[in-house]
């Protein structure tokens, strides 16, 4: 039985000012789009006309009022599970089998995991088949889309399904230094998967090829060369069996390093831009992003872990959901539970970061390439090929943006460029 208490009032005030301040954000966001979304910025005049310009913002619409109902409905389906009783009537049943507290734990989530999965079916569904085929990004057969579900979720249950028994395995049998132990082994379990991902898992999904325009290859490598940086191969990735969406990019560390690009983005961009392209992603290496992130990412990790050993056997953590008394693996969920909603607040540091990197990776290809003109025209490029939004509300661009929104990305390269001149 839930009891009433002062940790539920914090909760669920945090939760529903996350679910309003997440709805607001989204209708300032359109409403900005309805109001300026008639005239193509001026450094897009050359690029987008007003038939593109329309079909960016009826997607930007269609798409933000459905990840918006997609987000509210999960969540209202989370509190639903969080208050109904299910969660402690699950813990009964499975204590009643007498299995063991760390299979009880690999039970209770992965069951838990399964709904989840199932909720987000439709979802994935409509996003995929409605959404992205009407506007043409979509190439994706549903025997395609089936697929990819049973990789994700076999990959998700063998690698989420070992990394919680070693972590269950550890706050029960660690001693009161698990968390430290917990930490180490989660930082080394990203490391591992950081450098598997290109060489094991992205495979099972796409075909990866070396490029056959050896004299874009020679340019790349040059490229490299000039930066000092080693890269283990330049491959080009068939994402176009699944969609127009045009991208291209870093992955791997240590001998896994390697550069992908879209098919996609080599058929519909010139050389030069694809170069610019890559001098970015070029900037993250050279200016440590990557291992700036990381090292951002265990501090975070550390605190978190710190946290979570100080509330794991606070009893009304317990009651506050309906349960009688402490177990690790429930504590883990609640805990989850709790900081997620917390979590969401910190997204406006975490993007003001992330765009901070991307001006460093574009004053790179300046320094580089000495112009911005190939940057500038790939991003145009790039923007009326994805259909991403050219005006969008400055409140939520702070709050959710990785990177600076187009217009003043663009405008920040010519004025740079101008000043280079000078």
């Amino acid at each position: 039985m839930i009891q009433f208490s002062v940790l539920l009032l914090v909760f669920l005030a945090l939760f529903l000012l996350r679910s309003v301040t997440q709805f607001y954000l989204h209708r300032f966001n359109l409403a900005h789009l309805h109001q300026y979304g008639t005239t193509v910025p001026a450094v897009f005049q050359d690029t987008v006309n007003q038939e593109t310009f329309k079909k960016i913002s009826d997607y930007t619409i269609d798409s933000d009022r459905f990840h918006m109902v997609d987000s509210l409905v999960h969540q209202g389906l989370y509190l639903l599970v969080l208050l109904s009783g299910f969660l402690p009537w699950l813990m009964k049943i499975l204590q009643s089998r007498g299995i063991g507290s760390i299979v009880e734990g690999l039970t209770f989530f992965a069951l838990l995991s399964l709904l989840a999965n199932l909720s987000r079916i439709p979802f994935s569904l409509y996003d995929t088949f409605v959404i992205e085929e009407r506007y043409g990004f979509n190439r994706m057969t549903l025997r395609m889309w089936v697929s990819d579900l049973l990789k994700s979720v076999i990959i998700q249950f063998l690698l989420g399904g070992l990394l919680l028994w070693l972590l269950l395995t550890l706050m029960i049998h660690g001693g009161e230094a698990w968390w430290l132990w917990a930490w180490m082994l989660v930082g080394s379990f990203e490391l591992m998967v950081l450098w598997l991902y290109p060489v094991v898992i992205a495979p099972l999904f796409n075909k990866f090829e070396p490029i056959q325009n050896l004299g874009l290859v020679e340019q790349i490598r040059d490229l490299m060369k000039r930066v000092g940086l080693r890269v283990k191969a330049v491959l080009r990735m068939d994402a176009g069996k699944r969609s127009k969406h045009t991208n291209a990019y870093f992955t791997g560390i240590g001998k896994t390093k390697r550069i992908v690009l879209f098919d996609t983005l080599l058929e519909s961009h010139p050389e030069e831009e694809i170069l610019a392209v890559l001098a970015h992603e070029v900037g993250h290496w050279k200016k440590r992003h990557v291992l700036k992130q990381i090292i951002l990412l265990e501090a975070l990790s550390f605190a978190i872990f710190y946290v979570v050993s100080k509330l794991l056997k606070w009893p009304l953590l317990y009651r506050t959901f309906g349960f009688d008394e402490p177990t690790v693996y429930v504590g883990i969920f609640l805990i989850g539970a709790i900081l997620s909603p917390l979590g969401y607040f910190f997204q406006p540091l975490e993007s003001a970061i992330s765009r901070r990197f991307e001006r460093e990776a574009d004053d790179f290809v300046l320094e580089l390439t000495k112009t911005a003109e190939p940057m500038c025209r790939a991003l145009k490029r790039l923007a009326s090929d994805n259909l991403a939004n050219l005006i969008p509300h400055p409140l939520y661009a702070w709050f959710y943006y990785s990177h600076p929104p187009l217009v003043e990305r663009i405008e920040r390269l010519s004025a740079q460029e101008k000043m280079m001149a000078r």
